[in-house]
């Protein structure tokens, strides 16, 4: 889904990501690296194959946007590194973007680390008219993306027909990302008249009606 907010132009994926056109950077927030290990670890009997799904999905973005930079809203790792941090770590040797992280209250790894893979890590963000944090932002001047909230909604119809999904949740000032990473699991929220919500579906981001 195209959109436009402050004059510029945005793409909404249903992976949960946004591309900046006129910047050329790829958005993403809360993948949550390392959360499946860290689950299986304690016993918890989460498919293996979803720590591989993460990697695909960006390798997928990566090759349909060719962005210059990579920016994640933060909780890029869950947790201390765990047998994930290798896989993420030869991913990022592997391609040629920019990476910075916006520091998630996850992000507990030490950032040196981060460092050594090439990877700037900063409090906050700030590019032309958009603020870019982790945690919702009250900014009256700025636009701000951020993430942590995992944001969901809850669709229903007749005859006690519902649906809850992901969502992109874009209120007047601010919009929140969706969690990208598997077995993040959803906050739902519940929008205003002054909201926005673009529902993610396996197939595509949809304008929710709201009633």
């Amino acid at each position: 889904m195209n959109i436009e907010i402050q004059n510029q132009s945005f793409i909404l994926h249903h992976y949960g990501a946004i591309f900046w056109e006129k910047k050329s950077i790829l958005l993403i927030s809360d993948v949550h690296f390392g959360k499946v290990s860290h689950f299986r670890k304690h016993g918890i009997a989460i498919p293996n194959d979803a720590i591989s799904e993460n990697f695909n999905r960006l390798d997928f973005l990566l090759d349909e946007f060719q962005p210059k930079t990579i920016i994640f809203l933060g909780d890029l790792f869950h947790s201390t590194k765990n047998t994930e941090w290798k896989l993420f770590a030869n991913w990022t040797k592997a391609i040629s973007q920019k990476i910075i992280l916006v520091k998630g209250n996850h992000d507990i790894i030490d950032e040196l680390l981060f460092e050594v893979l090439n990877i700037e890590v900063v409090p906050e963000l700030i590019i032309e008219e958009f603020i870019l944090t982790h945690h919702p932002l009250e900014n009256n001047t700025l636009f701000n993306f951020c993430g942590h909230i995992h944001p969901g909604i809850k669709l229903r119809a007749k005859g006690k027909q519902f649906l809850n999904i992901s969502c992109f949740f874009r209120k007047p000032n601010q919009m929140i990302f969706p969690a990208f990473g598997e077995f993040t699991g959803n906050f739902y929220l519940k929008p205003t008249k002054n909201d926005l919500v673009y529902g993610i579906t396996s197939e595509e981001v949809i304008s929710v009606t709201i009633n």
